[in-house]
């Protein structure tokens, strides 16, 4: 009988995030993000709407109705960034992130990039790229280590 292989941590968390993207509420793209330290889930976030408001699946696309490209304009959008909830949850239950790994479905826009160095984040690891490059001189300049993995597997195995 042959075991399966045990997925490395990086691995293991990036499939945690990406369980947790399926809660977005975008019609582009569903993103998951979770902060990790020490082996610990501090937090996580996906992309939608503020709380109480209504969302992309109930009103349609913005975005799309107004044919704006992936990865610019970003304000021209009903959705908070899971990158942005990560922090947001982080602040509401007084969890610092500082020292902390970011595993994100996607790489981060320029804002949720500059959001992640102010929470002085050390590591950002994710399998999925976004169409906007300028995060990577942002983390270079901060200090934070970047990690682009392949796509984890999307099914989960057990042993019977």
């Amino acid at each position: 009988m042959t075991l399966p292989k045990r997925p490395d941590i990086d691995e293991y968390f990036l499939k945690i995030a990406s369980v947790v993207a399926e809660r977005s509420t975008c019609r582009r793209h569903h993103m998951g993000a979770i902060a990790v330290r020490d082996k610990h889930i501090l937090t996580t976030g996906y992309n939608g709407a503020p709380a109480g408001a209504k969302d992309c699946l109930e009103l349609g696309c913005l975005r799309d109705e107004l044919g704006i490209e992936s990865g610019t304009r970003q304000e021209i959008c009903r959705a908070i960034h899971a990158e942005q909830n990560v922090i947001i949850q982080a602040g509401l239950h007084g969890v610092s992130l500082e020292g902390s790994t970011v595993y994100c479905t996607h790489t981060p826009c320029v804002l949720c990039a500059k959001m992640l160095v102010n929470a002085k984040i050390a590591r950002f690891v994710s399998f999925g790229k976004y169409n906007d490059d300028r995060f990577i001189e942002i983390f270079r300049e901060a200090g934070i280590e970047v990690g682009i993995k392949e796509r984890p597997p999307a099914e989960i195995t057990f042993l019977d």
